[in-house]
């Protein structure tokens, strides 16, 4: 009898550590889940406060600049020239007056490698370069590295000098506006385009519909104007060095050793040589605004919910 009740003395003594085991395991691992939802809601706080940080103060100084002394500054113009883009009116004009603002900077080089784009984009940095060079009374140089063309050079003609290198590619001044027509298409594949519009030229440069001589002449026209603004500001930069001929402004490109021939580039120079032996201030300092990854994102999520309307203006012209 009495081993029987220290039988079941040993069970419930054992029971009851088990149980008890099973809460303090279970307690622990409440604690350690709200630990990590803290641990996980603070870092979600620093993301989110660090995005924030980034979008309204990231590019409030230039990028990578540590100015100090005598120093040659620099803004990069790289890629496509469009708005909202990395090479936009946006981004450079801000780092160019930065630049030379700066009371160390003795140049600004505009370190060039894009094949063209906007011509409003590229109108409105040309314009700033020639309020700047006036205001500052500070020289602005462009340096190309592989391509300097259309747009791009409708920028750099405004620099008091153009360095390039002999196998550069310079020129293309000249518009286009491109796209494709899919009426014959559509006629062999049964398909009937419906369109409405309210004006009678609403459905301009729609690619199913058909393009009339009246609206084909009203495209060159607009097209053969921009030209003629690009022309303009090409001989009122180049000047005197400009050894023009009826293949200047026709959209062919040259080498860099051919444009410095033909006066459209000054010399051959790199950004390292136009800063020792040109502006005489070998330290170089990036004013380059670059766009952040908050404004990369913000931009991808409105190009994807704005995609319709931005195919819509692919047929804008371009200096390319």
């Amino acid at each position: 009898m009495e081993n029987e009740i220290t039988l079941d003395a040993k069970t419930i003594h054992w029971e009851r550590e088990a149980i008890e085991k099973l809460l303090m395991a279970e307690v622990r691992e409440r604690r350690a889940a709200r630990r990590w939802r803290m641990l996980r809601s603070l870092l979600w706080m620093v993301l989110v406060g660090g995005l924030i940080w980034v979008m309204l103060w990231g590019n409030q100084w230039p990028g990578g600049a540590s100015v100090s002394g005598p120093h040659t500054a620099m803004v990069s113009i790289r890629g496509e020239i469009a708005d909202r883009g990395e090479a936009s009116a946006e981004l450079i004009l801000p780092a160019m007056r930065s630049a030379l603002e700066d009371p160390g900077s003795k140049a600004l080089v505009l370190l060039i490698n894009s094949p063209g784009g906007s011509p409003v984009q590229a109108g409105l940095i040309n314009d700033e370069i020639r309020r700047l060079r006036k205001l500052y009374d500070k020289p602005i140089y462009a340096v190309v590295e592989e391509t300097c063309a259309s747009a791009a050079y409708y920028i750099a003609s405004a620099a008091d000098d153009i360095y390039v290198n002999k196998a550069s590619i310079v020129g293309s001044i000249g518009v286009l506006m491109d796209g494709f027509g899919f009426v014959g298409t559509m006629d062999k594949l049964g398909v009937e385009r419906r369109l409405l519009t309210a004006g009678a030229n609403k459905g301009f440069l729609d690619p199913f519909s058909p393009q009339s001589d009246t609206q084909k002449q009203f495209a060159q026209t607009m097209l053969n104007q921009i030209h003629q603004q690009f022309i303009d500001v090409v001989k009122q930069g180049r000047g005197d060095r400009l050894k023009a001929t009826p293949e200047t402004f026709s959209g062919l490109f040259w080498t860099g050793e051919q444009a410095i021939g033909m006066g459209l580039a000054d010399g051959t120079g790199s950004l390292d040589s136009v800063a020792r032996d040109v502006v005489k201030a070998e330290k170089l300092v990036d004013y380059t605004n670059k766009v952040n990854f908050a404004e990369r994102f913000a931009k991808r999520f409105g190009a994807e919910i704005g995609q319709g309307a931005v195919s819509a203006l692919r047929a804008l012209p371009v200096l390319r």
